[in-house]
């Protein structure tokens, strides 16, 4: 099969065997691949898969099956679906745990299906497993235009929430003001402290792919019982902290990765999710965020696209 191999901070196409099957898996013929910045970090050499992993890039798609392990139901050749993957989208042919595998509705097509998977289950996993968000309360989202933070806007407003988000320009505000946000920052014109204090408000839960000098600020903001949800350290990884207002506010921390997680994780956090909101996804409430979408053969392009932040949501590739 072919797969896009990265190499010296390039990409190409190069050839392989298929992946072999284990009992529990099922091989995906890959129609559509999402691109996450982790696939950047990975290319650059700052990302390596965990042991056991494939080596290949991609973390997510959407496909067909067309082969299944032992261990799985017939009932899935042929299906139409999208998932997570422990590496390896970036192929013809990915062979996947099955019981992470969701149906792609009929109504979506595999762009769409690629751009959901790894971006919706992060931000689930934020905002509700570790973030705890309910009802009522106020979510802060940094990289409100990011895949990620897409998702979590469009989440935490179907779950009752008020939604304030930071983006790096007016018109990502405006990206997510269309997917729902209440409150847009522009980071770079205003200080998100300071446009909390003057609108009177407190954050709940704070999902942050910045840290570094974003994590007193995120105090600063913080209700009390807060839940900060780090997803990655784009701003720096170390940084002084005021543990005084940690103490006082209660605020607890979680740093939270989803690829090295176990498969039991995985399962279980697919499954929450589709009881959830997959009702919602297939009933065409949720936009699947799709800022550009690409032939693999421009791969490169698509990587050069997330090094530089400018997409405002997802970038896709069409493996044709």
């Amino acid at each position: 099969m072919r797969y896009i191999k990265h190499e010296d901070s390039q990409l190409h196409f190069a050839q392989t065997d298929k992946p072999a099957l284990k009992d529990n898996e099922v091989l995906i013929a890959v129609a559509a691949i999402g691109v996450n910045r982790a696939d950047c970090l990975q290319r650059q050499g700052k990302y390596p898969a965990p042991k056991g992993d494939s080596e290949i890039l991609g973390l997510e798609c959407a496909g067909t099956i067309v082969e299944k392990g032992s261990a799985v139901s017939g009932d899935w050749l042929n299906k139409r679906v999208f998932t997570l993957c422990s590496g390896g989208a970036y192929s013809e042919y990915v062979a996947v745990d099955a019981a992470q595998v969701m149906p792609l509705p009929d109504e979506m097509t595999m762009a769409e299906g690629a751009a959901i998977s790894e971006v919706y289950l992060t931000a689930f996993s934020a905002l509700f497993q570790f973030g705890q968000l309910k009802a009522g309360q106020t979510a802060l989202i940094h990289a409100g235009a990011s895949g990620v933070g897409g998702a979590a806007i469009q989440m935490a407003k179907r779950a009752g929430a008020q939604v304030v988000i930071t983006a790096g320009s007016d018109e990502k505000c405006e990206h997510a003001k269309q997917l729902g946000a209440d409150h847009t920052i522009n980071y770079k014109t205003t200080d998100f402290v300071e446009y909390f204090k003057a609108n009177n408000l407190q954050a709940n839960t704070i999902v942050d792919p910045v840290s570094g000098s974003y994590l007193n600020k995120n105090a600063a903001v913080a209700a009390m019982d807060c839940q900060i949800v780090m997803l990655a350290f784009l701003d720096a990884r170390f940084a002084e902290v005021d543990f005084a207002r940690l103490l006082s506010k209660r605020i607890s921390f979680h740093a939270s990765t989803l690829r090295n997680r176990s498969i039991e994780f995985k399962r279980d956090l697919k499954e929450q999710f589709i009881s959830r909101f997959y009702d919602d996804l297939a009933n065409g409430l949720f936009d699947c965020n799709i800022y550009k979408t690409l032939n693999w053969q421009e791969a490169n392009e698509a990587h050069r696209i997330l090094d530089n932040n400018e997409n405002s949501g997802k970038v896709v590739m069409l493996v044709e």
